[in-house]
C-alpha cells in the first residue's frame, strides 16, 4: 500500500494518491492531472476511483479530466448533486482499491455534502483518514460560502460540523493519521497549522474542535465570530466543480499566445486587465501603466482570485521568459481561463519600443523612521489578526482583499506609505492604487518584519 500526499504550496492544498496491488485512487486532484497519471504509470497501476471530499470553492478540481483519461469513477458523498455522471456514496459505503478499502464517512458542516474517507489496510486496520475541509490540523473548515447562499446559516453549518467532528471522527483510533485538504495559508479555515499530516491522538489534544475546550454552543460562537468574507471567486469555482469546465490542455492552447507590442496594445480596453507576475523588486522599477502586480513567487493563485474577482476578466500577461505556461496553469487552478495572450519578449520589449512606463517609489524602514513622527499617511494592508502582534501608531488598516472597496478612506492628494508583513502584498496594493489614480505612493521595503527591527515604535 502506498499513500502519497501531493501538496501545492500556492493553494495550501493537499491531494492524495493511494495505490494497492495494481489499483489506485486519487482524492481531490488539481485541475492539471499529469502528475497523477505519472504516479499511476510509475506504480504500474490503474486509477479506479476519484474521490471528492466536497465541491471545492478555492480551486478547480481535476476530477472530470482525470475521469476522461482513465475511465475512473468520480465519487462524492451524500447530498452532492453534480451535473455529470458520478457515484453518490452512502454514509459508510466501502470502496475496494486493490487489497485496501476506503470508507466514505459523511461529515457535513463545512458544506452539506462534505465527506471524509477512512483508509483501512489489507488486514482491515484503520490507517488514516482524509478529512478534506472538515478537519484541519489545529482547526476546522469554516462554513462554506456556497452553502450560505442556499438558505443554510453559518450557525447551522457550524453546529452540524461540531457533530460531524465529535461523533464521526473523534471516536476513531488514536493512532491513525489525519490528512487534511489544506494547511496554513488557506482561506478555508482560520488558524491552521503549517504541518500537513498529524496523528489523530495529537489533534485530540491540541485541536479545539476535538479536545473538549468548547461545548456545542461555544464552538458555534468561536467558529462564526469574525468570520472573514470569502474571496469573490469562490462561488464561481464551486459552479465549475459542480457543472464542469474545460480541460486544462484546452485552456493552455487558447491562452498561450505571444503578442508583440502593437498586438498587445490593440487588446487594451476597459474589459482587459494587464497582469504582471514578475518579482516585486522588478515591477516597482518599471511596469506598463494600469498593470496589476501579483507575483508568481508568492501566494499567486489565491491573490489573483481575490484581486481580479471576476473569473471572466480577459487577462493580458507580462511574465519572465518561460513562465507563461506556468502562469496560465496557476490561473486556471482558480478558474481564470480567459488569458488572451502574453507580451512577447516580456517587459523588456515594451521598454525597447519606447512605450510609456510607470514606477513605484520605495522607502526603507530606516528612512521611514526619520519621518514617522511627521504628518504622513501609513497604510497597513495586513489582515486584522496580524495586527494583534503589533502595528504602527496612527496606521490605517485596510486588508488587501478589501482595499478596492475602501478607497474613500484614502485621499488621492496625500502621500501614502504602504506596508504588509514582508513586501509582497504591499506591492499588490500599490499597483491597485496606481490603477485607480493614486500617484503619491511609497512601498515600505521588507514590510513589517523589517519595520520591527528598525527601531520604530511598535504598538
Amino acid at each position: 500500500m502506498v499513500v502519497k500526499q501531493i501538496y501545492t504550496g500556492c493553494l495550501s492544498q493537499g491531494a492524495y494518491f493511494i495505490e494497492s496491488n495494481g489499483e489506485a485512487a486519487v482524492i481531490d486532484p488539481l485541475r492539471e492531472v499529469s502528475h497523477y497519471l505519472d504516479l499511476a504509470n510509475k506504480s504500474n497501476s490503474k486509477i479506479k476511483y476519484i474521490f471528492e471530499t466536497h465541491f471545492h470553492a478555492d480551486f478547480v478540481s481535476g476530477h472530470l479530466t482525470l475521469s476522461k483519461k482513465t475511465d475512473a469513477r468520480i465519487v462524492y458523498g451524500p447530498n452532492a448533486k453534480p451535473n455529470f455522471p458520478s457515484l453518490i456514496a452512502k454514509d459508510n459505503q466501502v470502496f475496494k482499491i486493490g487489497k485496501v478499502t476506503l470508507t466514505a464517512i459523511h461529515t457535513p458542516g463545512h458544506t452539506l455534502e462534505s465527506t471524509s474517507y477512512l483508509l483501512k489496510d489489507e488486514y482491515g486496520k484503520d490507517n488514516c483518514i482524509f478529512t478534506g475541509d472538515t478537519l484541519f490540523l489545529g482547526d476546522v473548515g469554516i462554513p462554506d460560502v456556497a452553502q450560505r447562499y442556499m438558505g443554510v446559516s453559518k450557525e447551522e453549518l457550524a453546529g452540524i460540523l461540531y457533530d460531524s467532528v465529535n461523533k464521526k471522527i473523534k471516536p476513531l483510533s488514536d493512532d491513525i493519521l489525519v490528512y487534511p485538504g489544506h494547511g496554513a495559508g488557506s482561506a478555508c479555515g482560520k488558524n491552521m497549522m503549517k504541518e500537513t499530516v498529524d496523528t489523530l491522538s495529537n489533534q485530540k489534544k491540541i485541536n479545539y474542535a476535538l479536545n473538549g475546550s468548547y461545548n456545542k454552543i461555544d464552538f458555534i460562537k468561536e467558529l462564526t465570530d469574525n468570520l472573514p468574507d470569502p474571496p469573490t471567486y469562490f462561488p464561481s469555482n464551486v459552479k465549475l466543480n459542480q457543472d464542469g469546465y474545460l480541460d486544462f490542455n484546452e485552456v493552455l492552447k487558447n491562452s498561450l499566445k505571444p503578442l508583440n507590442v502593437e498586438d498587445f496594445k490593440s487588446h487594451l480596453n476597459n474589459n482587459t486587465l494587464i497582469l504582471d507576475v514578475r518579482n516585486q523588486d522588478e515591477f516597482k522599477l518599471g511596469f506598463i501603466p494600469g498593470s496589476i502586480f501579483i507575483g508568481l513567487n508568492g501566494g499567486f493563485a489565491p491573490w489573483a482570485g481575490s484581486v481580479i474577482k471576476d473569473i471572466n476578466t480577459e487577462i493580458l500577461l507580462v511574465c519572465e521568459k518561460n513562465k507563461e505556461a506556468e502562469t496560465i496553469m496557476r490561473l486556471s487552478r482558480v478558474g481564470f481561463d480567459n488569458v488572451i495572450g502574453y507580451l512577447k519578449g516580456g517587459f523588456k520589449s515594451w521598454t525597447e519600443s519606447n512605450q510609456e512606463i510607470d514606477t513605484i517609489n520605495s522607502i526603507s524602514p530606516k528612512n521611514l523612521k526619520d519621518i514617522i513622527d511627521s504628518d504622513i499617511s501609513l497604510l497597513d494592508v495586513r489582515k486584522n489578526t496580524e495586527r494583534e502582534n503589533g502595528f504602527l501608531k496612527d496606521s490605517i488598516n485596510i486588508p488587501l482583499n478589501v482595499i478596492d472597496k475602501n478607497l474613500k478612506e484614502l485621499n488621492k492628494k496625500n502621500t501614502h506609505y504602504i506596508h504588509c508583513a514582508g513586501g509582497y502584498r504591499s506591492m499588490i496594493a500599490c499597483s491597485i492604487l496606481k490603477r485607480y489614480g493614486y500617484d503619491f505612493l511609497y512601498d515600505v521595503s521588507g514590510g513589517f518584519s523589517k519595520i520591527r527591527n528598525s527601531g520604530i515604535n511598535i504598538l
